[in-house]
């Protein structure tokens, strides 16, 4: 039996707080894409999607983010903190540290959260976002209203990561619980035990139970933001628009987010905006559906692109920046 694809071999650089570990593909000159994963996954998320965006001539970049795989913090004394604040501006000293002024940003759950946020705060930075499920900011102030019960029941462990046993739970078996997780998540999608233990590399990060356990804390209002994030995070409790074009995907078979129509997904998207509807898709759809996102992307350059000949002053402030 052949073995299990793997994105590799992972390069390293460091930002102001994290050595940053990713994987690349394509043209060093190709037009930079970022590939951001979610949790309970891993970079091999897009295993099919980067060679398929390396061919079509994308610089395709994929990080761990902070608290997975390989990524690790420079300073013991940085709180390990999983905001969504974090998240973002980890994607903007990433882009520093490779020296890339604009690129495409991609993502699904937490990947794709942290895409929205620079989206929305440094749209400079954009040319392009591509987001399964739509605008991803949270409404951290309005995280204490209720959803509907079939709802509920699907986030169980945003709950459970509240209490002590949920932290206890989450360190003696990370494995058992993304498998839960996985399961609710995309009940379409027939995953081995190949791909679970793959994924479940990265969740031996020393501090992947740390800045797990702070995203879900704070993102219901149970736990304090790091406080260099509290600018951030003033201007994200506004939930601000976003402008740069944008594709939302939405999977059929998400067994936690149901599929919206155009309109619904659009809402907080302000510029050029397309919205898919991708058939047997569940959560973690670049992996499920890996054409339908590449597509995605390359959709979204396209929209990129346009902007930037109709607006040069925008690329010109990015380039500045670099």
């Amino acid at each position: 039996m052949s073995a299990i694809p793997r994105l590799q071999p992972l390069r390293h650089v460091e930002t102001a707080r994290l050595d940053v570990a990713y994987f690349e593909a394509g043209p060093a000159d190709g037009q930079p894409v970022l590939l951001l994963h979610g949790f309970p996954y891993d970079i091999h998320s897009y295993v099919d999607v980067a060679p398929l965006l390396a061919e079509s001539g994308f610089r395709v970049i994929v990080p761990f983010l902070r608290g997975h795989g390989e990524t690790r913090f420079l300073s013991t004394s940085e709180p390990r903190a999983g905001q969504r604040a974090a998240l973002g501006y980890d994607v903007v000293e990433l882009m520093d540290a490779l020296g890339i002024p604009r690129a495409i940003l991609a993502g699904y759950d937490w990947g794709g959260r942290a895409a929205c946020v620079v989206a929305a705060l440094h749209p400079e930075r954009v040319t392009a976002l591509v987001a399964v499920n739509g605008y991803l900011v949270q409404d951290v102030g309005a995280s204490m209203q209720p959803l509907a019960p079939e709802l509920e029941a699907g986030f169980w462990y945003f709950f459970y990561f509240l209490t002590e046993r949920g932290r206890l739970g989450l360190a003696g078996d990370p494995r058992g619980i993304a498998r839960v997780i996985w399961r609710r998540n995309s009940p379409d999608w027939a995953f081995g035990e190949a791909e679970l233990d793959r994924a479940a590399e990265a969740f031996e990060n020393p501090d992947y139970v740390d800045v797990v356990i702070h995203s879900y804390r704070h993102r219901l209002g149970h736990a304090d933001g790091a406080p260099e994030y509290a600018r951030l995070e003033a201007r994200l409790a506004q939930l601000p628009s976003i402008g740069v074009p944008t594709i939302t995907l939405d999977g059929l078979a998400d067994g936690n987010f149901p599929a919206r129509d155009a309109a619904a997904a659009g809402a907080r998207f302000t510029g050029p905006h397309e919205h898919r509807r991708v058939p047997h898709a569940g959560h973690d759809l670049p992996q499920e559906a890996p054409e339908a996102f590449a597509d995605a992307v390359r959709r979204a350059a396209e929209l990129g692109n346009a902007r930037a000949i109709l607006e040069p002053d925008v690329t010109a402030a990015a380039s500045a920046r670099s």
